[in-house]
């Protein structure tokens, strides 16, 4: 059986074009996981449930970060192999290790000061261990890209997407219990982890733990900087979420987080579409491309503006209408909301690009300082802006705040990328 999922996931005609339709389908089931089980949990077991488990959802997104470490684009652009993936293998072990008890500190931190109810605590834990499971994957299908297989690594990605739902949402209709759905959905995302993940990535990668210490530190010290600036991105994004947890209701935080919801779908989606090309923009920079550089990332920047318009002209247009039938609850006080959030979400999308591009040109250091401004004024903001103006002051602090990293990290790329070119041209 093994082996025949093997030969079932490898086998390909056209590796670029699948690559393209794969990674889409990916997308599309990382970025429906969350709104699919709220659409299911509001109408099973209400507002209140679905307040906990957008929370949960909000937390293990950000503790995903540790357990990546923000390697994956690294790995994936690391085409000349400065380091062996037995080095990313053992460094992942130890950041997912690291997550498992961040996760456990922040929901003590939750129900010391934010009144967590046992029930809550656990399953905002259990979520985040859900997010264990995808970090440890994401090395090795990280190392599938690497090698050229990004269409396998967004197929055995998307299986496990699409099981992880499907088991969450059954056993909830069944059972109406967010703990034992959850329970259900680690146990089907172990076993979907094992047959596809783990299985496929034996013909490309060897799991045994081989510690060169020297070149772990090295990588680990040069991959600081990045995680510490997509920690920080998640962080900025969620600061609404988690200042609402803080000073407001479950139920207020339902609704943020479906209205939240079609932005965050506008970022992930155009940052997939870029997921596939990201090796020929390593190759292009490294060939001292620079003119066909700066149109590769002009004609992302046109993609990004389009999905967000369209996005936009649908929130206005049918967009609370449509998100009052799919998760059964009353939005039509936020249509302002919804379109200020949408703005957010294109914003974010620019952002996540800008430093995608700034890591493979091996630019960490000033994603950092970037990310750190921003992540000070986000922690200074929220609260104020939130106990004062509800969701409408959620909705314009997040994208204020995308707003500015975005310039900031264009105004560093373009700067970096003239500098390089005339550093050229003098040599």
């Amino acid at each position: 059986m093994f082996k025949a999922i093997r030969i079932l996931f490898e086998k390909n005609n056209n590796i670029t074009r699948s690559s393209y339709i794969w990674n889409c389908i990916n997308a599309v089931m990382s970025a429906c996981q969350c709104p699919v089980i709220m659409m299911v949990i509001t109408r099973t077991n209400g507002v209140g449930d679905a307040g906990v488990f957008s929370i949960a959802f909000a937390v293990a997104s950000l503790m995903l970060y540790v357990g990546q470490y923000g390697i994956r684009k690294f790995q994936a652009s690391d085409i000349d192999e400065k380091f062996s993936f037995g080095e990313y293998h053992s460094m992942r072990v130890i950041t997912c290790s690291v997550m498992v008890i961040v996760s456990l500190m922040y929901c003590i931190y939750g129900m010391v000061f934010n009144d967590y109810s046992k029930e809550k605590f656990i399953i905002v834990f259990l979520v985040c261990m859900l997010k264990c499971i995808q970090a440890y994957a994401d090395v090795i299908h990280g190392r599938m890209q690497q090698k050229g297989r990004l269409d396998i690594a967004a197929k055995v990605s998307a299986v496990r997407y699409a099981a992880e739902v499907a088991a969450y949402v059954i056993t909830l209709v069944i059972t109406n219990d967010l703990l034992i759905s959850t329970i259900a959905c680690i146990v089907v995302s172990i076993a979907v982890l094992i047959l596809t993940t783990l299985n496929v990535g034996r013909n490309y990668c060897s799991f045994k733990l081989r510690i060169n210490w020297w070149k772990l530190k090295q990588l680990i010290l040069e991959g600081f900087p990045l995680f510490v600036s997509l920690f920080l991105n998640m962080y900025i994004g969620n600061a609404p979420k988690y200042a609402i947890d803080s000073y407001l209701t479950d139920e207020i935080q339902a609704v943020y987080n479906l209205v939240f919801m079609p932005a965050f779908m506008v970022g992930l989606l155009a940052n997939f579409i870029f997921n596939p090309i990201l090796t020929s923009y390593a190759r292009v920079w490294l060939d001292n491309q620079f003119k066909r550089f700066r149109k590769l990332i002009y004609k992302q920047c046109a993609v990004i503006l389009v999905i967000t318009a369209a996005g936009l002209a649908v929130a206005f247009t049918i967009g609370i209408p449509l998100l009052s039938i799919v998760f059964g609850v009353d939005l039509h006080l936020y249509k302002a909301e919804l379109c200020v959030i949408m703005v957010g979400g294109g914003m974010l999308a620019f952002a996540t690009f800008f430093s995608t591009v700034l890591t493979i040109i091996r630019m960490q250091n000033p994603l950092f300082v970037c990310y750190g401004v921003v992540a000070a004024a986000a922690k200074l903001a929220s609260g104020y802006m939130v106990q004062s103006y509800g969701i409408m002051g959620a909705a314009v602090m997040y994208t204020i705040l995308m707003t500015v990293l975005s310039i900031m990290l264009f105004i560093i790329l373009i700067w970096k990328i003239r500098k390089e070119k005339d550093g050229i041209a003098v040599r």
